[in-house]
């Protein structure tokens, strides 16, 4: 029982702390650094959309808008809509624009390869409905392809809130967006992240392989299939995209579980990710694959400690002690307590996070038919960066 309880410590503080830092060391001690510079190269912006009419007519304006010197295409693909988006891409008058109309829904991935399949430019840019590039984001992440050891290039994500969202969304999007965002800054200091923000990131279009139908994660995949392929895949922190994440707790929670099912999908998906034909392997199980069995291995300490605090009072003080954290966890999810919200607010994130790999689990598993359909995407009126407006107005 002690050494459970002790190798599910060890192991739950290295996935969390131990991990990010030795990244940040080895980033540190062992930096490779890659060559930047202005290029003139075609981008082929590539969207896949579905039910998009609320803010399609703004993204449409906005991506024809963003560095045209570099964009010479925009592939839009419609999944299936059943809305009037296919009648709003129709409208486009723009020659750099194209179009892409699914009969039936068959998944983003699978979409977006609709779309890989059309373009011709040199870059494929990779984006969705919500995000807003900033000026000069493109222009950015093109530099990064002149070093011709770089295959994939994610920007900056600067995640917005609203006065709707609560403190444990706040959390998700501010500390724990911050944290992992970090960490994969650390992981292309040294080497390449394990994965990418989906909603704006680019590779070159030789490099860029179809990803299996019915995939949920793109941007692992793609980043994953381009350093097998020898080739890295870095951050660059000047090419900024802002969005806006669930405001509440269930819409953060549902979206967690959509990527955690998505990690166990790619491991069958894609089962050469867990060989060494993966260059990043250790980067991957102690960045991603660790954190599905947490919670397990915390369940593991609870079970350990009570039952060794029958016959020990320290046992039962920790016991206790981890009991407690799981309360004060659950009840900030539902509601702010006072002087210590926000760091109640930090461990309800954290419990959010545990709970979603368990059901992840399950979904994976369980789930008839694609795993995309469970698929919702966060519904917005207007872009992220009015409602920051809004929020400093206000």
């Amino acid at each position: 029982m002690r050494s459970a309880f002790w190798i599910s410590l060890a192991v739950i503080v290295y996935t969390y702390a131990g991990y990010p830092v030795l990244m940040a060391l080895l980033a540190k001690l062992r930096p490779r650094p890659w060559k930047r510079e202005s290029l003139n190269k075609s981008v082929a912006i590539v969207m896949a959309v579905r039910n998009g009419e609320a803010l399609l007519p703004w993204k449409i304006n906005h991506l024809l808008s963003i560095d045209p010197q570099y964009v010479a295409e925009i592939i839009f693909v419609s999944d299936g809509s059943t809305d009037n988006t296919n009648e709003l891409l129709r409208t486009i008058s723009d020659p750099r624009a194209k179009f892409i109309l699914l009969p039936q829904q068959v998944g983003k991935a699978t979409a977006l390869n609709h779309g890989i399949a059309a373009a011709h430019s040199e870059i494929l840019l990779f984006t969705d409905i919500r995000p807003e590039i900033q000026s000069g984001a493109i222009a950015s992440l093109v530099s990064n392809f002149a070093d011709p050891r770089v295959g994939c290039v994610a920007g900056e994500l600067i995640v917005r809130s609203t006065k709707a969202h609560d403190a444990t969304t706040q959390n998700m999007g501010g500390l724990y967006w911050r944290y992992e965002q970090w960490m994969r800054n650390c992981e292309a200091a040294f080497d390449s992240p394990v994965g990418v923000y989906g909603g704006f990131y680019a590779a070159r279009r030789a490099l860029v392989s179809p990803a299996p139908d019915g995939l949920i994660l793109d941007d692992m995949f793609h980043p994953l299939n381009i350093i097998r392929q020898g080739y890295r895949s870095v951050v660059d922190r000047s090419a900024v995209v802002i969005d806006i994440w669930p405001a509440s707790t269930g819409g953060e929670f549902r979206r967690k579980v959509r990527t955690l099912a998505g990690n166990f999908q790619l491991l069958t998906a894609a089962p050469w990710v867990l060989s060494f034909k993966n260059r990043v392997l250790f980067q991957l199980v102690s960045h991603k694959l660790l954190r599905l069995i947490v919670p397990y291995l915390f369940l593991l300490m609870l079970i350990c400690s009570w039952t060794l605090g029958t016959h020990n009072i320290a046992w039962l003080i920790t016991a206790a002690v981890l009991s407690l954290f799981v309360v004060v966890a659950a009840l900030s999810l539902r509601i702010q307590l006072p002087l210590v919200g926000r760091l109640v607010s930090a461990a309800g994130a954290l419990l959010l996070l545990n709970a979603a790999a368990v059901v992840a689990l399950y979904t994976a598993l369980f789930t008839r038919g694609p795993l995309w359909k469970i698929w919702s995407p966060t519904s917005l009126a207007a872009p992220p960066l009015a409602f920051t407006n809004e929020r400093k107005s206000a």
